[in-house]
């Protein structure tokens, strides 16, 4: 499940995404640690969802901006808190910084009794896949930054 957070926005103001994840089994040990893979797969899809949500899912992207890709080039979590199994989460997303080929979404991840489980980023560069398998970075099109905001 996943919905926009928009709240008492202004005009311009950056597009946030939540999801709710259940921490299943598997997801955790006994004591309720949430094993640090589940966490980056978690971030990974509220990466995509603020995508989802900025109507660019993986075949409008390809249709808007062929050849290019956006893989993940570096990421970091600081885990706060444990989360037993059976608990609800929710992983908060947003763009926090656009460079010029680059961009940084921040992550919280939070328990539902507002507990703060896990932060963190992961940087996606803004990337062209040229023959032979290689990459070559891009300038972020302003058309596309401009979809993770909103008007009020």
């Amino acid at each position: 499940m996943s919905k926009v957070a928009r709240g008492n926005q202004t005009s311009g103001s950056p597009l946030a995404g939540i999801i709710l994840r259940d921490v299943t089994w598997g997801d955790c040990d006994p004591a309720g640690i949430i094993y640090y893979p589940v966490y980056f797969r978690w971030i990974d899809a509220g990466t995509w969802n603020l995508f989802f949500l900025a109507g660019l899912t993986p075949e409008r992207l390809r249709t808007e901006f062929p050849r290019m890709d956006m893989p993940a080039v570096a990421s970091s979590l600081d885990f706060r808190n444990p989360a037993p199994f059976g608990v609800t989460t929710e992983v908060r997303s947003r763009v926090e910084h656009w460079g010029g080929k680059s961009f940084r979404v921040r992550h919280e991840v939070i328990r539902a009794d507002g507990a703060q489980l896990a932060t963190g980023t992961e940087t996606r560069a803004w990337v062209e896949n040229m023959p032979g398998g290689r990459l070559r970075a891009h300038a972020i099109p302003d058309t596309l930054k401009q979809r993770f905001f909103i008007a009020c």
